[in-house]
């Protein structure tokens, strides 16, 4: 059996807001660099160039920067920061005072919410890190929560490659980057104050409690510490 982690292993690409871009062979051609390259053409092909693109709604004490998308129903609250390249889906609320670093995808009716810092990570349709929230390098399913305070770190302390615990095969697989967050699938959900390591991948419809440090890939249930 191939150790390549296919997408859809995780994620119901055919129901969410362009989630045929998003069907490749390996997760992993997501994030990082590709990620970065995704963003940037999909912003050419809704007519963004080197300044932000609105045809939702903007508060004026939001900043905006770069390449920069907004579409038809989206919201970006007061003192809300995004950097481009980045795409903010349908209907996605960008909340008071968060932080969007850039090469982020926020989906249809995704939440970035009131001073969560994300940063090349991809939400599908209904994600949400509502509040006070890292998300790194990080790919949130549909329709995933993440409790306040939960932390998604992207680099290890000894700075090498992040690998991951294969979810069918067991097999730990090199990702090839040195920055890489969580990998959470559809439904999935974290409590408060939850902190997962690099290369943690929670599988559709799992969970990590309240207060919980998890590292490693979660097949079923709920990791309580």
């Amino acid at each position: 059996m191939s150790n390549a982690l296919n997408p859809r292993i995780l994620f119901q690409l055919d129901k969410v807001f362009l989630g045929e871009q998003f069907a490749v062979h390996d997760v992993f051609e997501l994030l990082g660099k590709p990620l970065t390259a995704f963003i940037e053409r999909l912003l050419r092909e809704h007519g963004v160039t080197d300044q932000p693109l609105v045809k939702g709604r903007v508060h004026p004490q939001a900043i905006l920067e770069g390449a920069v998308y907004v579409a038809e129903g989206a919201e970006v609250g007061p003192f809300a920061y995004i950097q481009g390249p980045t795409f903010i889906g349908p209907g996605a609320e960008v909340r008071h005072g968060a932080f969007i670093r850039g090469s982020a995808f926020i989906g249809a009716k995704s939440v970035v919410g009131h001073t969560t810092e994300v940063k090349g990570s991809i939400f599908l349709d209904e994600a949400k890190a509502g509040h006070f929230a890292y998300v790194g390098d990080s790919i949130l399913g549909h329709d995933v929560n993440l409790g306040a305070g939960t932390k998604l770190a992207n680099l290890k302390l000894r700075g090498n490659e992040v690998s991951v615990l294969h979810p069918e095969t067991d097999a730990k697989v090199p990702s090839g980057l040195r920055k890489l967050g969580s990998l959470i699938g559809d439904k999935a959900q974290t409590g408060c104050n939850a902190v997962l390591s690099p290369g943690t991948i929670l599988m559709p419809s799992t969970g990590v409690l309240p207060c919980v440090h998890y590292l490693g890939t979660l097949k079923r249930g709920f990791a309580k510490g």
